[in-house]
């Protein structure tokens, strides 16, 4: 069985609309995409502490900063 590619979910599409989104999506999918952007070089992990998953005391004597 020959199946559509595009189908209408809801409502009635005339022939011309059904081509004329066709036409569309063809145009998007031909044109080039960008530039890919170069990748981020930042740090692997925030630089900052987060303190909800500090422990909630540090012994005195702790060398932890």
């Amino acid at each position: 069985m020959n199946a559509p590619d595009i189908r209408v979910e809801k409502g009635h599409a005339e022939p011309e609309e059904v081509a004329a989104i066709t036409a569309v999506l063809l145009a998007r999918a031909a044109t080039q995409p960008p530039a890919a952007s170069p990748a981020h070089r930042g740090r692997a992990r925030a630089g900052w502490r987060r303190l909800e998953r500090e422990p909630g005391f540090r012994a005195p004597h702790s060398w932890h900063g």
